[in-house]
């Protein structure tokens, strides 16, 4: 890396860490405690705030020692991983009655298998808080009030801007190798993790708006909508995962592989939104500068 981009990173003030991280886990206690259980919105606000903090934390990883950043780092990906499961059976419902919506008659074909009428059952918040729901809860808010608690101590005020850069680099040359390897062959469990590694990197950018911020808002909306898109292809991936299908059991009916059809349609509808600005962020001999928009000088 030239010395003018050291410069630039010197002279352009990043954005501020250590307040958005702390907003991150504030914002997330804040809505636990509105209520005893966490409605759904709440629980995919949070779990966002918490792939923010992770994408964050990683941010910081060559510039915290290595107990300090898996303390941080576990914190927000097991309470990730607590409401997960709350998510799920709301997300296959939604994803389910949208498919039934556009496909009544395929749906009425479909009305004496299992597993495919429970997810369409509704879900209802019980009257009664159960001690194991009341645990939980409580768990996670544990969890988030140590992390912040521990986040006051750490010195985050004179970070270096080229060990930043640097990390964001990794996270793109992660991105970029991950993008190759879907292209070439778009298993489910690898696009997923695409998914997952160019959120941290969507995350990371918005310290970096400084730099350029009409150009790195521009490249954040595109990841964004990436990411979207990915996003309900997986969710299209995990439904099928929790109906059961299989492909070539003698079991299913015409009705069932059909509707396996229809999902893999969405999916490829879905995929084909993500392949053309993913080819042009993340192409091979790219390079990440590039990318934010601002040129180097060699010198």
């Amino acid at each position: 890396m030239s010395n003018f981009t050291g410069m630039v990173l010197d002279y352009i003030r990043l954005k501020e860490i250590k307040p958005a991280l702390s907003g991150y886990i504030s914002d997330s206690l804040l809505m636990l405690m509105r209520s005893p259980i966490p409605d759904d919105e709440a629980i995919h606000e949070i779990r966002v705030l918490m792939k923010k903090s992770r994408a964050t934390i990683k941010l910081l990883a060559s510039q915290l020692d290595m107990e300090s950043f898996n303390r941080e780092y576990v914190s927000y990906r097991d309470t990730g991983r607590v409401l997960c499961s709350w998510r799920d059976s709301s997300v296959h419902r939604k994803t389910l009655k949208s498919l039934k919506k556009a496909n009544r008659k395929l749906f009425s074909q479909l009305a004496d298998y299992q597993k495919v009428n429970e997810l369409l059952v509704k879900f209802e918040q019980p009257t009664e808080i159960t001690p194991e729901v009341t645990a939980r809860v409580e768990n996670i808010q544990d969890i988030l009030k140590k992390s912040i608690y521990r986040l006051r101590f750490y010195t985050l005020d004179k970070l270096d801007p080229q060990l930043l850069l640097k990390e964001l680099e990794t996270s793109y040359k992660t991105v970029s190798e991950i993008y190759l390897d879907c292209r070439n062959n778009p298993r489910p469990a690898r696009i997923h993790e695409f998914r997952k590694k160019a959120k941290d990197f969507l995350y990371q950018l918005y310290f970096f708006r400084p730099l350029n911020p009409q150009g790195i808002k521009g490249l954040e909306k595109r990841l964004d909508n990436m990411t979207q898109n990915l996003g309900k292809c997986n969710d299209l991936t995990q439904l099928i995962n929790t109906i059961g299908y299989v492909y070539g059991d003698p079991a299913n009916t015409p009705a069932l592989n059909e509707l396996m059809v229809i999902i893999k349609e969405r999916q490829d509808q879905y995929m084909g939104r993500v392949w053309p600005s993913a080819y042009k962020i993340f192409c091979p001999g790219q390079q990440l500068i590039n990318i934010l928009g601002f040129k180097i000088l060699v010198i």
